[in-house]
């Protein structure tokens, strides 16, 4: 039987560690690199992906000097040249050259923080720091926000998202930070205007994490920055648009009316239909809807699934399925066509009665109920 796709074998493996190997031989007197591949490729199984990083860490480390600061001059000595910065978006690097930012906060975090942070600065150039800068944030929190105050003026952009992507209140397997996320706000405020959208897609990531935490801020922020126009019309609407993804999906008034959308818009629904009322999991539910309006009305229609659970507790989950205009003219019809998989990765169906609601700019409009039943 062929095996599933492993993304940490795919990212560190006997050819990947080959090339990091030749590249610490290379630049450091004395690095053994081929007792290094050997040793750490040895130790790969039964590690999962961020384990097997801090396993590569230990095999560097073990080889270099003790003092820090020396070091540090061996680790950026050994890095490869900088990522390209002509293109501008989504190139985030090799996961192998995490290892100066691992033992940056190992050795460094202490009593070398600002030779530290000198070797993130370097390092972020060739892989993403973002996971390394969060523990000097919470360590010392004045000074390495001093530090990302004058990151986000640098003239290389993977240098100005470690800033936005750093300080993300949320971000994604990730150490969590204590720091207030308000803090970050000035900093996104010099963001928000890069030419970048490697650096906007982080300032839009993080206003949908704080969006979680106080929705009226980025509401608040977002209209603030439409009104300066320092960025392009175009990439700010986008902007918008995937900083207030989470907000819309919740109907949240001011999120849509910044958006162009009104929360009480006169739209009604003319027909909602279910193909079938008893769906079995594995299957599809299918359904139609009809929206009508007395005048040209811009909408975005989502529909809300709510979920059957044995323990009596609800379950929700809001899906895209339309961004439009209503007319008075014609009916504006959709027709969707989902997938109830019995192996989803973030609920579990049961059978059961569930229901689906139609939900326009926000507001739901109309709700049928149906049936879940075993799989045949």
């Amino acid at each position: 039987m062929a095996q599933g796709f492993s993304l940490k074998d795919q990212l560190f493996n006997a050819d990947s560690l080959s090339d990091l190997a030749a590249e610490y031989a290379t630049a450091i007197a004395g690095f053994d690199g081929e007792g290094f591949h050997r040793e750490v490729v040895a130790g790969l199984d039964g590690r999962e992906l961020l384990e097997r990083l801090e396993w590569i860490a230990d095999c560097v480390a073990a080889r270099l000097a003790p003092d820090f600061v020396e070091m540090a001059e061996q680790l950026e000595a050994a890095m490869p040249a900088p990522l390209d910065p002509g293109l501008r978006d989504d190139d985030f690097g090799r996961f192998i050259h995490a290892v100066p930012g691992i033992l940056a906060v190992r050795h460094g975090l202490e009593a070398h923080r600002e030779r530290a942070l000198e070797l993130l600065y370097a390092a972020t150039q060739r892989f993403s720091m973002e996971f390394y800068i969060r523990p000097f944030l919470n360590r010392w929190p004045e000074e390495t926000l001093a530090r990302l105050e004058a990151w986000a003026g640098d003239g290389n952009y993977h240098v100005r998202r470690l800033v936005s992507e750093g300080t993300r209140p949320k971000l994604p397997w990730a150490k969590a930070i204590t720091m207030d996320p308000m803090r970050a706000l000035p900093l996104l405020d010099r963001l928000h205007a890069d030419p970048t959208r490697y650096v906007t897609r982080s300032v839009a990531n993080h206003l949908n994490d704080i969006a979680k935490i106080d929705p009226e801020a980025v509401v608040a922020r977002l209209g603030e920055w439409h009104q300066e126009g320092r960025q392009a019309q175009k990439e700010l609407d986008w902007m918008t648009r995937h900083a207030l993804r989470t907000l819309v999906k919740q109907g949240h008034a001011g999120a849509l009316e910044l958006l162009g959308y009104r929360a009480d818009a006169p739209v009604r629904v003319a027909s909602f239909t279910l193909v079938r009322e008893s769906v079995a999991i594995g299957d599809a539910l299918e359904f139609e809807v009809a929206l009508d309006a007395d005048a040209e009305t811009p909408v975005i229609v989502d529909y809300v699934l709510s979920f059957h659970r044995p323990s009596g507790k609800p379950g929700r989950k809001v899906f895209k399925l339309k961004q439009g205009v209503v007319t008075d003219r014609e009916s504006l019809k959709m027709r969707k066509r989902h997938v109830l998989k019995g192996n989803a990765t973030t609920f579990r169906l049961h059978p059961g009665p569930h229901s689906v609601a139609v939900q326009v700019n926000g507001r739901i409009l109309a709700e049928r109920r149906f049936d879940v039943l075993d799989p045949a």
